[in-house]
């Protein structure tokens, strides 16, 4: 097929993620990925700003990572995980649990993000089941948070977000208030979330530090050393979700490392594991969990996903593990987060922009109402960078290895946007 061919049937016929297939938006025919960028069939070469969904942490394409998949391919493709174990997925699971938090250490492997959310679920259900409190089967998540688009993941997203159109078929939970403010006060509408439905509850998830896909809000650690607290207290299975934040993305390892005193029960991990290369995610669990569960009525944990701990995809991770494990990774997103902070101090507040904000290598400009999506593609076109707004968000969060060249350039395609006047209706995605 010709490059016409395809995007022409692709128009017709293929539906993209939060798109309509009768007047979709505008698809770039990508030709080849290499480091930093994205190659189209016409010549063009952007700039991954988003890191193609904040995966692609490492660049794409990185030689170690192809390598490795190419060795593992010549072996094994895939095994069912069921009855069979291989090297690579206990070389990951080894890996993994060396650099956790402390005390998490049992690996359960999942093939996305929202998967690994809806199994750490059901960790801290079954824990409860354990414990002798069937009842407890619901979560209390935070307004302004995302986990996913499974059925359980969207349940725990922000009500009032993308996944309103399906409240009627979603399992109902709890929510506490959006993380902002002060944190002793918001601690105590938690606890009364949380006592009011006391019997009801089996644990807390949030995104620590970084709430993404819904809100892009950045928030402080006293909220999670609160959330650690009262499930303390409440003897409840907290949950972090670090598929976004972890990995450097906001500075640290991990997100929630800024709290030193509050690790969680269990944690889901993705997105920048593989480094973009294949789709691969886990939930990790501490020994406190894992063996009340292990000990509990049933005595297994009950999800089995068909390509759980692929072989390829933990080769990839493995070496992706030991790119971040070279070092250097902290002091690459605390300059990334000079250089954003320095190139967007010149967007003016006021007008159609209300707030910009900057942790680590993410990078927000919040408007009142994104530009018209045309207006958007032509300074992608004229800047070379790929940026993907969302609601009303233009955001970055590209691969953390942009020099200062790449970064600038980012920042200047954003701040142009910003400059941009508001659209009609809302352009872009509803959410990533």
């Amino acid at each position: 097929m010709t490059a016409g061919e395809i995007l022409e049937y692709d128009r017709r016929r293929v539906w993209h993620p939060y798109a309509s297939l009768s007047n979709p938006p505008r698809a770039r025919l990508a030709a080849r990925t290499e480091g930093i960028y994205i190659e189209t069939a016409d010549g063009g070469r952007l700039i991954d700003g988003v890191a193609s969904w904040w995966c692609a942490a490492h660049g794409h394409g990185h030689p170690a990572i192809v390598e490795a998949i190419r060795r593992q391919a010549r072996t094994m493709s895939h095994v069912m995980f069921g009855g069979f174990t291989h090297e690579p997925a206990v070389e990951l699971a080894d890996r993994i649990a060396a650099i956790a938090p402390e005390g998490l250490r049992n690996v359960f492997f999942a093939d996305s993000g929202s998967i690994s959310v809806e199994v750490a679920v059901k960790m801290a259900i079954q824990y409860q089941q354990a414990k002798g409190r069937p009842r407890r089967c619901k979560m209390v998540a935070l307004e302004g948070g995302y986990h996913g688009d499974t059925a359980c993941a969207m349940a725990l997203s922000d009500p009032d977000g993308m996944h309103t159109l399906f409240k009627g078929m979603m399992p109902r939970h709890f929510f506490a208030p959006k993380p902002e403010g002060d944190a002793g006060r918001w601690a105590e509408e938690l606890e009364k979330t949380i006592d009011a439905h006391k019997d009801e509850i089996a644990g807390v998830i949030c995104e620590p530090i970084l709430q993404a896909a819904n809100a892009m809000h950045f928030y402080g650690a006293d909220f999670l050393r609160a959330m650690r607290r009262i499930c303390d207290e409440r003897d409840l299975v907290l949950v972090f979700d670090e598929i976004a934040a972890g990995f450097h993305r906001t500075g640290p390892l991990w997100a929630h490392s800024r709290a030193a005193d509050a690790a969680p029960d269990v944690m889901c991990i993705g997105k920048a594991l593989t480094g973009g290369h294949v789709s691969l995610a886990a939930a990790i669990a501490s020994d406190k969990t894992a063996d009340a569960i292990s000990r509990g009525n049933v005595g297994a944990l009950m999800h089995g996903p068909t390509y759980m701990a692929n072989p390829l995809a933990c080769a990839a991770a493995n070496a992706s593990l030991e790119l971040f494990a070279a070092g250097g990774y902290e002091e690459k997103v605390h300059h990334a987060e000079e250089v954003f902070k320095k190139r967007l101090a010149g967007v003016e507040r006021g007008g159609n922009v209300r707030d910009v904000r900057v942790l680590g290598a993410v990078a927000v400009v919040e408007t009142g109402r994104l530009p018209e999506r045309d207006a958007i593609d032509r300074v992608i076109d004229e800047y070379g960078v790929w940026l993907r707004p969302f609601a009303n968000f233009i955001y970055a969060m590209p691969p953390l290895v942009c020099d200062d060249a790449a970064l600038s350039r980012i920042a200047d395609a954003m701040a142009a946007m910003a400059a941009l006047p508001p659209g009609r209706e809302a352009a872009g995605d509803f959410h990533e």
